[in-house]
């Protein structure tokens, strides 16, 4: 059974930091992809930042310049610096990774429950 768990959310003002992780534990013989979406209610989640096993990154216009995303193959976490914080990051962020169990394995996607990030002006 693998678990994905977030930590790191909370409130700040506009122009804080925030780092948030996400620890993926359980039977796991590769991650090939980890990363960072983010929804706000009456909208779809959308697509914050990922990062591969090879440590090539992608990440959204929006916060392209302010957020970074980052990951420790040692400890299957990965990491999102958020800086410059404005109003409008306000939402659930939800990890992802997509894992095997083992070299003949499936890769499948796995979801952590989300961890709350607020942003007051």
């Amino acid at each position: 059974q693998v678990q994905l768990v977030e930590a790191g959310g909370g409130s700040v003002q506009a122009g804080g930091s925030l780092r948030l992780s996400c620890a993926a534990s359980g039977t796991i013989f590769s991650i090939d992809y980890m990363g960072w979406y983010r929804q706000t209610p009456g909208k779809t989640r959308e697509l914050v930042a990922t990062i591969t096993s090879g440590g090539t990154t992608n990440s959204a216009d929006s916060v392209k310049g302010r957020f970074t995303i980052s990951r420790d193959n040692a400890k299957n976490t990965v990491y999102l610096e958020m800086n410059s914080l404005r109003p409008e990051d306000t939402a659930v962020y939800y990890c992802n990774a997509v894992l095997r169990y083992d070299r003949f394995g499936i890769a499948r996607s796995y979801w952590g429950q989300g961890t709350q990030v607020t942003v007051s002006s």
